[in-house]
């Protein structure tokens, strides 16, 4: 009797849609099968529908986050490996994205071979390069938002009052691309 060959499934979930079809297209061309999700709730939808060994979730998108993702999934599928990819990055919610279940965390822009390698090295690396420098005021700053966004679970109201100043004031710090470090 001939060996069944696994092909791996990726589920895609981002709400830019022009990202998610280019990706898909990498993918396919690599061999791989996928599906596309543009929000939580139709990822959701396709989990319980189909299996997928891997899925790769923005972390900003319309109506809940991908962290809120991260968990659900998990629970529907719990070996599905799950890489976080964001134009958002901060400590806080890398730290999160791991501790809710995802193998690996990357920053836009990234490319799909190093999405890929991002399954594969989900081993920690104790020889990975330190910052020469500290972080600036302004990156502490949007390292302190994310973490008390994480903490509100992602309520900007909360997260608002936690740190004392308008709900729009923030709203307009976290429309903004995160300070380079």
């Amino acid at each position: 009797m001939a060996e069944q060959v696994v092909m791996e499934r990726f589920l895609l979930v981002d709400d830019d849609e022009a990202f998610t079809q280019v990706l898909a297209r990498a993918l396919h061309r690599r061999g791989l099968e996928t599906a596309c999700a543009q929000n939580a709730s139709q990822a959701l939808e396709l989990a319980q529908q189909e299996t997928f060994s891997k899925a790769i979730i923005d972390l900003k998108m319309e109506g809940p986050s991908g962290l809120t993702l991260i968990p659900s999934l998990k629970e529907q599928q719990p070996a599905m490996d799950i890489v976080m990819l964001t134009g958002y990055s901060s400590v806080a919610t890398a730290v999160e994205a791991v501790k809710l279940g995802a193998v690996n965390y990357l920053c836009k822009p990234a490319n799909t071979d190093e999405i890929l390698a991002a399954f594969a090295n989900i081993e920690g690396d104790a020889a990975a390069s330190i910052p020469e420098q500290r972080p600036s005021v302004d990156r502490l700053e949007w390292e302190h938002i994310q973490k008390v966004l994480a903490e509100q679970d992602g309520n900007i109201s909360a997260t608002a009052r936690a740190l004392g100043m308008h709900r729009r004031t923030l709203q307009r710090k976290l429309n903004k691309r995160p300070v380079k470090e």
